[in-house]
């Protein structure tokens, strides 16, 4: 049961790693100080911020925000702390407000890893303050408590740091605010670092196609136990998590893919996993949701699927593996039995073919029964995993939509279908990519080849596509906070209509989708000047210059229809926002034929390959890069009849209304 604290009352925390959440309606800076015996911050080394967010077993957002989630962990830290005191500032020249008084009252909750919420504590009675300190876990005689602590600082960060002891606190509190104002905001975040040739640093190989297959980086993840700070490696497959990420990760030639979470930058290892009751001999283990390293349950989850996919990968590697040795013996024996005339025919030919054959057969039953051992464990971790899932990880007929919230932070990824293969079609890995998204996603609404689009007409293969397209908007929606992504649509002849009422009755667009070769061109034109002005901001630092009425939130453009209604200067500018859109939060999803736009010839193919390919029906266009299986994509959409999406969008559009203008 929650308890709810006011100011000066404690109470026990029940383990050892926690998170805080803080929603203060506005943006603050939420940051952790730790202190020894007596409460004293011996040192800018014991203060958590934007500037330096990771301590060991404390870990802050890099960034002024609305919401935040501080991850603790109270065994991590060093011996010599006894204390750990969470504060809240407002950020400073950002034309916000100056004082606590004129912004709704922050609330701070303490939570398990789980979501399970041990204390709440809303911070009120402030006014002129700027900064304050929310919360104090505390050891006392072996044991942590929290505390309401709400004490107030009317001098900002700086009297705040030196009422506790922090000899350099006023030249600390300048560099937070200086590190809050230089544009490390999430929506309007820098470029990754480039490498000596200009690639980013978490890598992938170029997208390269295999006979029309989608092919991903070969590299092997690190084992999880090697694992840096909270690490939530990326398959390098469709997608981290158990599909392939974006994708394709891209790699450079002979370069390393950095699977850390770039959310993660500890110096600190992650928390264990959660432990099953112990198996009795010869038997598997039970399966626990969440049984995997990560900071948080979403992380823990996410970082499981992926260990699935990884699973199945393998597990159907070694029988393919095993029915190949075992085929090739047969024949070697067969030819080696047979190479004799003599043995060709009579009693000796039928019995070295029988005994062939039995060999043969004795193989390939104890590789099926591994194999079928193996898929009955990851088939009942699958029904662990899935009713546990997030929203953002979760397919639309799972029962946690029905308990929808529009959240207060981006997840990590999102699910955009399902992967299987052919040994066990039913057996289903959650394809999920990382938000925000680095490549755009392109729905191909031709005949890719495939029994489900080949029993399809044309027509009903475009609107399948258009519906999945909506599907898909639907869901980045529905997991960002209210007014942090923002969706347009070209749709020129309007044919889209139908698959886009979801999304315009809730009111959810931007605009109505833009018809025509003039509104193609208004649309192009806004987006590209967004990509350009960012981008200018953030290689001069100057992102505090940004045009007031710039939307700054994460944008998506689905384009219906291509290349209908868009001439050379149209086509120019989709490559260059599906190139240069996604670092500064421009992203494309595009619903296309790619035979429909052969008239342009070869000058498409890089916006073709710069897009994750997902069809609106299931289609084997994906292969993993250990193995080389070609997995079958599902697409994710909503049960037939089902008003689950427009329930979503609903509760989207009143968060979105109720935000201030």
């Amino acid at each position: 049961m929650t308890a709810e604290l006011v100011r000066g009352q404690n109470h026990p925390l029940p383990q050892a790693r926690l998170e805080i959440r803080v929603s203060a309606g506005k943006p603050v800076v939420a940051g952790a100080t730790l202190g020894d015996e007596q409460g004293t911050v011996r040192g800018t080394e014991w203060v958590a911020h934007p500037g330096s967010p990771n301590l060991p077993g404390l870990e802050v957002s890099k960034q002024a925000a609305a919401d935040h989630r501080l991850a603790v962990d109270l065994e991590a830290l060093p011996e010599t702390v006894h204390r750990v005191n969470v504060l809240l500032a407002l950020p400073m020249g950002v034309g916000g407000p100056a004082r606590f008084g004129a912004v709704a009252a922050p609330f701070v909750s303490v939570t398990g890893l789980d979501g399970s919420e041990v204390v709440n504590y809303t911070v009120t009675g402030l006014d002129s303050e700027s900064a304050v300190v929310a919360l104090e876990l505390y050891r006392r005689q072996g044991m942590w408590k929290v505390r309401a602590v709400g004490q107030g600082y009317a001098g900002g960060l700086a009297e705040m740091l030196g009422d506790q002891g922090l000899a350099q606190a006023r030249e600390l509190a300048a560099a937070i605010q200086d590190a809050v104002s230089s544009g490390m905001a999430r929506s309007v975040a820098p470029p990754p670092p480039r490498g000596q040739d200009d690639d980013r640093v978490r890598r992938t190989t170029s997208h390269a196609t295999n006979g029309g297959r989608e092919t991903q980086p070969d590299a092997t993840p690190p084992p999880a136990a090697a694992a840096a700070p909270a690490p939530a490696p990326a398959p390098p497959v469709p997608t981290a998590a158990g599909g392939p990420e974006n994708g394709a990760s891209k790699t450079t030639q002979g370069g390393p893919i950095d699977y850390a979470h770039p959310r993660r930058r500890n110096t600190a290892p992650p928390p264990p996993p959660p432990t099953a009751p112990p198996t009795p001999p010869g038997q598997y283990p039970q399966p626990v949701a969440g049984d995997a390293t990560g900071w948080s349950m979403e992380e823990r989850l996410y970082n499981q699927v992926w260990g699935m996919f990884e699973d199945l990968a393998r597990t159907v590697a070694a029988y393919r593996s095993a029915v190949d040795f075992a085929e090739s013996r047969m024949d070697q024996e067969l030819d080696k039995a047979l190479s004799d005339p003599r043995s060709r025919i009579g009693t000796a030919g039928d019995t070295a073919r029988a005994t062939a054959r039995a060999k043969h057969d004795k193989l390939v039953g104890q590789a099926r029964d591994v194999l079928e051992r193996d898929l009955a464990q990851l088939g009942a971790e699958t029904g662990v995993v899935e009713p546990a899932l997030p929203p953002a990880f979760a397919s639309w007929d799972n029962p946690v939509w029905h308990g929808y919230r529009v959240p207060m932070e981006i997840p990590m990824a999102l699910r955009v279908g399902d992967l299987h293969l052919p040994e066990r079609p039913d057996l289903r890995i959650p394809m999920l990519v990382r938000l925000p998204l680095e490549r755009g996603l392109w729905i191909d609404s031709g005949r890719s080849g495939s029994d489900a689009a080949l029993l399809m007409e044309s027509d009903q293969l475009r609107r399948a596509a258009m519906e999945t397209a909506a599907a898909h908007a639907a869901r980045l929606l529905a997991v960002y906070p209210a007014g942090e992504f923002t969706v347009h649509v070209i749709d020129p002849a309007g044919t889209g209509a139908p698959a886009l009422a979801p999304l315009t009755e809730a009111g959810v667009l931007d605009a109505p989708p833009a018809a025509g070769a003039q509104g193609v061109a208004a649309v192009l034109a806004k987006l590209t000047q967004r990509v350009e002005l960012v981008q200018m901001a953030v290689r001069g630092g100057v992102t505090d210059s940004l045009p007031p009425d710039l939307d700054t939130a994460e944008q998506l453009l689905i384009v219906n229809d291509f290349p209908h209604g868009f001439d050379d200067r149209a086509v120019t500018q989709l490559r260059y926002l599906a190139d240069e859109g996604p670092s500064v939060g421009v992203h494309l999803m595009m619903v296309a034929d790619r035979e429909d736009a052969s008239a342009y010839g070869p000058v498409l193919d890089p916006l073709w390959r710069a897009l994750l390919r997902v069809t609106p029906v299931p289609d084997d266009h994906l292969i993993d890069p250990w193995v080389g299986h070609t997995w079958t994509y599902e697409p994710l959409l909503p049960p037939p009849g089902s008003r689950v999406v427009r329930q979503v969008l609903a509760q989207v559009a009143t968060a979105k209304r109720s935000l201030p203008r």
